[in-house]
């Protein structure tokens, strides 16, 4: 079980690395269940957790703001490099269709 944290990433990781994000939020229980899900499938070094309230240029209800975006999505995993997300609910099948 990961715990989240205040701090905006969970796992920091080389930019070169981190091929997946997952926007998530503290205390989210299906956002825990979506990285459990993900670590199936994904390298831990490939994916970073990023809380949506953590977004230090903007505040959450601004336009713009990671929270304004996701707020009522979270979890959603977005590939860094095609720049699609996939929203929950997602179970594996979905989700290893979306990482190929």
């Amino acid at each position: 079980m990961f715990i989240f944290t205040t701090v905006g990433q969970l796992n920091v990781n080389s930019r070169n690395t981190v091929k997946y994000l997952l926007y998530s939020s503290v205390g989210c229980h299906l956002c825990e269940e979506a990285l459990a899900l993900c670590l199936q499938v994904i390298a831990s070094s490939q994916i970073t957790v990023v809380d949506i309230l953590d977004d230090d240029d903007k505040e959450p209800e601004e336009p713009g703001s990671l929270y304004s975006q996701y707020g009522i999505s979270i979890p959603v995993l977005k590939n860094q490099q095609s720049q699609q997300e996939l929203f929950w609910p997602f179970d594996l099948h979905a989700l290893q269709e979306f990482i190929q």
